[in-house]
């Protein structure tokens, strides 16, 4: 039996995928379970898919991944990978880190990779957490947002109230207050569990509530919620900023920038690690020094922005990456 066919015997009705390797005999194997939202929403688990395919296109690697039809089916997943000795066991996002530390315990040959892994200091020696400081994207959009406003008046909109989500409000308010200190920032959330990172019509209602009360650009860190903060952001004639990925195509003229988390880079790079036998678990922090997040400033998918935000924001990115500029997480 096949691991995907594994997969989908122990996980029934979750979706999994197995493709064929490029060569007869594959360099290692690689598991991968998605995050609340799954495949398609254009955000953090489209990122990570992107590493995957192009570890698989490039490293020669078989890549099997299983999107979970429910929280319950998490360790599950990954339980299902580890019994397979697979080379490399990966869990997309935050709300996998407790899943991913018990069965890293239960398998402690297995190597295991975490995005979004929170510090912990019993970490099993055998997990790479890999984590962003999401903190200095935000703020690198926030300070455009800053510069954009005509209201003095921006707006956040989150997914799960959570620290994590909680560092890209904190990391955007600090931008904007940089580049414009009389701005006021809206923050509202979509909801207290996983589901708000999977509830549209929720992001569309924050978003035209934010607008209605005078927020002219918004930023959303809610996954596939977004797409509702950026109908809400298109019926109200305000702007939008994206999330993790380059979204700029789900709404054209609406996303002015989008905060890039390079989800892709980090899952190719722990990938890599492992065929070039230099991984090792621990923590893995990424921030604009190492080139894991970004913004949008460049090409047609910029062109909303003025030169002239783009030149002023470039320089405090500059400053961030440095050390000069230390951005707040909370």
């Amino acid at each position: 039996m096949s691991i995907a066919a594994a997969a989908i015997a122990t996980l029934l009705p979750a979706r999994a995928h197995e493709t064929r390797p490029h060569v007869q005999s594959p360099k290692a194997r690689i598991g991968l379970v998605f995050d609340v939202g799954g495949r398609g929403d254009k955000s953090f688990n489209d990122a990570a898919y992107e590493g995957l395919m192009k570890a698989e296109r490039e490293l020669g690697v078989e890549v099997t991944y299983l999107e979970p039809a429910s929280t319950e089916d998490r360790e599950a997943a990954l339980r299902t990978f580890a019994s397979h000795k697979l080379d490399l066991v990966i869990g997309v996002g935050f709300i996998f880190a407790s899943d991913v530390d018990a069965v890293a315990k239960s398998y402690p040959s297995v190597r295991f990779a975490c995005v979004d892994y929170p510090p912990n200091p019993q970490m099993p020696p055998n997990v790479l957490g890999l984590a962003f400081r999401e903190e200095e994207g935000s703020f690198v959009v926030g300070a455009a947002a800053g510069l954009l406003t005509k209201t003095n008046v921006v707006g956040f909109v989150g997914g799960m109230t959570i620290p994590l989500i909680r560092k890209f409000e904190a990391g955007y308010a600090a931008g904007v207050s940089y580049t414009c200190p009389s701005c006021s920032v809206q923050a509202t959330y979509a909801g207290a569990t996983p589901d708000a990172f999977k509830d549209p019509a929720k992001g569309k209602l924050l978003a035209i509530g934010e607008a209605a009360a005078g927020a002219d650009v918004i930023f959303h860190a809610s996954g596939s919620t977004g797409h509702g903060v950026f109908e809400g952001a298109k019926e109200m004639h305000v702007l939008a900023i994206g999330v993790d990925a380059d979204q700029h195509d789900e709404m054209p003229g609406v996303v002015v920038t989008s905060m890039i988390k390079r989800v892709d880079v980090a899952v190719f790079d722990a990938i890599k690690d492992v065929l070039e036998g230099r991984f090792h678990g621990g923590m893995t922090p990424l921030g604009l020094a190492e080139h894991g997040v970004d913004w949008v400033h460049e090409g047609d998918h910029a062109k909303g922005l003025p030169p002239d935000v783009v030149a002023k924001v470039e320089a405090l990115r500059a400053r961030v990456a440095s050390g000069e500029i230390t951005v707040p997480d909370r």
